[in-house]
């Protein structure tokens, strides 16, 4: 990745006849430099479509990512849930590929109450899998397991970090609300720079070079993540974050989920923008 870009989760809500390849251009006009594709219930967007989102993606300079469904859970106990989820995943991968997509990011499962090792080595041998399959098909996208919000998701920092060190083509999606929900820490600037310096650490300057964020207000309780917020209506100390980011000069995408997408991408790139100049 070439710099750090700050984009929606997302079309934008303003989008003019709200579809998928406005809403690339209306990101664009907004000056921010990337979307991701929300297929959360569902792959919406066809391999006939495909073609020119990624055209117009190209045409406006915008990196687009996906979030693959929710509905996945590579941990199942039920096999014929966990090819679902597999399949959830390599769709999401083939569609975000072939709309010019840079990585696809997804929750990896559940514990289940199940010892976190024995969890943790089914959902490698699943992303391995996955892995392998797409790599066969010609396909290099990015595979991003997300840090998670709740006690209950696997996916703490250490696990994907893990994740990435041991199999091709993965890399973390780090969620800074989510982690902040999850432990009620990790938002100082030490803390964030604590986080920063873990990835690269794991995973050296490509890991740094190479990123995948989500940033948001958060609103959690003892369980961990409850829901989203408007930054300014949070605790989130997105200031610090983006002088961690400017500090340890990351690359990669930034993507909002907060419920004002546009508004609050722009506050954070806006807010990254002002540092040391």
């Amino acid at each position: 990745m070439d710099r750090l870009r700050f984009g929606t989760a997302g079309i934008p809500y303003d989008t003019p006849n709200r579809n998928t390849i406005n809403g690339i251009k209306y990101v664009r006009k907004l000056g921010l430099e990337s979307m991701e594709l929300e297929f959360v219930r569902s792959v919406n967007i066809s391999e006939d479509a495909a073609p020119e989102i990624k055209k117009t993606a190209k045409a406006n300079d915008v990196v687009l990512t996906c979030h693959a469904p929710y509905f996945i859970n590579l941990n199942a106990i039920e096999k014929p849930k966990i090819y679902a989820s597999m399949h959830r995943i390599l769709n999401s991968a083939k569609i975000a590929n072939l709309c010019g997509g840079y990585s696809v990011t997804f929750h990896a499962g559940f514990y289940l109450k199940m010892d976190p090792k024995k969890v943790f080595e089914n959902i490698r041998k699943r992303i391995k899998e996955i892995s392998k399959k797409l790599i066969d098909e010609g396909n290099n996208i990015w595979i991003r397991p997300e840090v998670t919000g709740k006690f209950s998701q696997f996916g703490t920092i250490e696990e994907i970090l893990k994740l990435s060190q041991e199999i091709e083509n993965v890399m973390p999606c780090v969620d800074f609300a989510h982690q902040h929900a999850k432990t009620g820490k990790y938002n100082t600037y030490e803390e964030f720079s604590e986080i920063l310096e873990s990835i690269e650490k794991s995973l050296g300057k490509e890991g740094l070079n190479n990123m995948h964020i989500h940033v948001s207000g958060i609103e959690y309780t003892e369980k961990g993540e409850r829901r989203h917020l408007i930054l300014d209506d949070s605790d989130m100390n997105y200031k610090d974050l983006m002088k961690a980011f400017k500090d340890y000069k990351i690359k990669g995408v930034v993507t909002c989920e907060s419920p004002v997408i546009d508004e609050d991408s722009l506050l954070m790139q806006r807010t990254y923008n002002k540092i040391y100049k």
